[in-house]
């Protein structure tokens, strides 16, 4: 079997995954950012390719994360709140996780930091995990906890931080700086490049806690950076979104965040955008270190690096912060790759989350189906994809490169020219010039929603048309395995099962 395993595994390799949480690319340099510093992540796009049209198909952790782990959107995989996580038997059910696919293809698979599975200490296709969970979250007696502990420190809700509640989440943690979580995650990435054996390639899956709320960048950090005032204006609230905002109110009243948003003066809005950004540059500083571990490999395989994030932030953006719509400030991520074949340069072309899955294995040498993955470009004029579907609790969404439609549950339906109108201030649904266009995409959506839900039952299916004639099927008292991938296919049958993206 080892062997098996070394020869699958040869000439592939290292792949690394940067992703922090809650990171919107217009904190970056690289992304237009002239108010912070973040020299490392910068380099890393002048090396590589710059993707500027990424989004998150689900702008929230969990169901971003889920869909990144399978390919899938949030229809098929039933995640589409942070109340939820895979089934249980999802790979059964054709649900199966990239990381999984490299671990039985001969990849050492390493998980340090926020990685939000439900448990959060399952394996998940994990060779070993390094586990610092969700900021918000201080019970999760993780491995940064245990770390901690050692220190003679703890775990601190926010509301435990100074100014946290009078600063609404923009708080200062008391945890000194070489202790603090992202360093943590940095530190044990750098560990584990340098100490990682080199006889077979490996998967890194580097999972930032930060910038996330609550935005508590240590005081050192946060008086390094520029003041509170000269941070960017937020975006300005419509019509529209004001729909939402009894919802945000609430939720950060009563849930987990225990912060008063009922007033939200601008400048309060710019003191939470130094907070983020200070711990933006603690996250640069960390990949900066990361980089050059690998540059500094006594390796000859090459390390592909991509950078990205699950989804965005608010950050006073229509008088919110958080994430969950589809507005460009909770929807859009940076996305950099770097490696063997990625052209240096920047794209337009539109590019999902979900399309790491399939970019991963690609690179990887693995040729692996999923409903909604395909590989990215590896051109700056090249383009894979023309459409994006999304899905949240909230709603749905379809978007291509110029146009996109929401519809939320809240009654609320929006028609943005992002192109023309960037900060989504023009809603065109109901404008009678733009009536084919709104057409358009609502028969597109449509085609797409059917297609999700016939594809997130599948696992239900009784292809009984493709049954061979001596098939136990046509008999009596026979019983229909479950899950769906479970049969016995024939040729035919497999083929047909290829054809609805199901696993053959």
């Amino acid at each position: 079997m080892r062997s098996e395993m070394l020869q699958k595994s040869e000439n592939k390799p290292n792949i690394v995954l940067i992703m922090p949480d809650q990171l919107r690319p217009d904190f970056l340099g690289c992304y237009g950012a002239n108010f912070i510093q973040t020299p490392n992540i910068d380099k890393l796009a002048q090396q590589g390719l710059q993707f500027n049209r990424a989004l998150s198909p689900s702008p929230i952790c969990i169901p971003a994360r889920a869909s990144l782990l399978t390919g899938h959107n949030a229809l098929s995989t039933g995640v589409l709140t942070n109340n939820y996580w895979l089934r249980p038997d999802h790979e059964d059910c054709g649900l199966l996780s990239f990381t999984s696919t490299l671990l039985e293809n001969g990849y050492h698979t390493e998980g340090i930091g926020k990685m939000h599975f439900i448990p959060w200490d399952q394996e998940a296709g994990f060779s070993h995990r390094w586990i610092a969970e969700d900021k918000r979250h201080i019970h999760i007696q993780d491995d940064y906890a245990d770390y901690l502990a050692a220190q003679g420190l703890r775990k601190l809700a926010g509301t435990e931080e100074p100014n946290y509640r009078e600063g609404r989440m923009a708080s200062v943690s008391p945890i000194p700086l070489e202790h603090q979580v992202d360093v943590w995650v940095g530190d044990r990435s750098v560990e584990f490049i340098k100490d990682c054996p080199d006889d077979r390639p490996y998967f890194l899956w580097v999972a930032f806690p930060g910038p996330h709320d609550p935005y508590n960048p240590p005081a050192e950090i946060l008086d390094s950076m520029c003041p509170a005032e000269d941070f960017p204006f937020s975006i300005p609230g419509t019509v529209d979104s004001q729909t939402f905002q009894r919802g945000f109110i609430q939720a950060h009243l009563n849930g987990s965040a225990q912060a008063d948003f009922r007033e939200f003066p601008e400048l309060a809005k710019q003191t939470i955008r130094r907070h983020y950004a200070a711990l933006v540059q603690i996250i640069d500083h960390q990949v900066g270190r990361i980089l050059s571990a690998i540059e500094e490999q006594d390796s000859e395989r090459e390390t592909l690096i991509f950078f990205t994030s699950d989804h965005g932030d608010f950050l006073g953006d229509f008088d919110m912060v958080g994430k969950a719509l589809f507005h460009e400030s909770s929807s859009r991520i940076p996305l950099i790759a770097k490696g063997t074949p990625y052209q240096v340069g920047h794209s337009r072309s539109l590019v999902s989350l979900t399309d790491l899955y399939a970019t991963i294995l690609s690179q990887a040498g693995i040729k692996m189906m999923a409903q909604d993955s395909v590989a990215i470009p590896t051109k700056p004029d090249q383009q894979t994809r023309k459409n994006i579907m999304g899905a949240t609790g909230a709603g749905l969404m379809w978007c291509n490169e110029r146009w996109k439609l929401s519809r939320y549950k809240n009654g609320l339906s929006t028609l943005f020219d992002v192109e023309a109108d960037p900060l989504e201030q023009n809603n065109l649904l109901l404008d009678p010039d733009f009536a084919d266009i709104r057409n358009q995409m609502e028969a597109e959506l449509t085609k797409s929603l059917m297609e999700g839900l016939v594809q997130g039952h599948q696992e239900k299916s009784y292809p009984y048309m493709t049954l061979t004639p001596d098939h136990a099927g046509h008999h009596r008292n026979w019983q229909r395995p479950y899950p769906a991938n479970t049969w016995n296919k024939s040729e035919e049958m497999k083929a047909n099962w290829g054809k609805a993206g199901m696993p053959v």
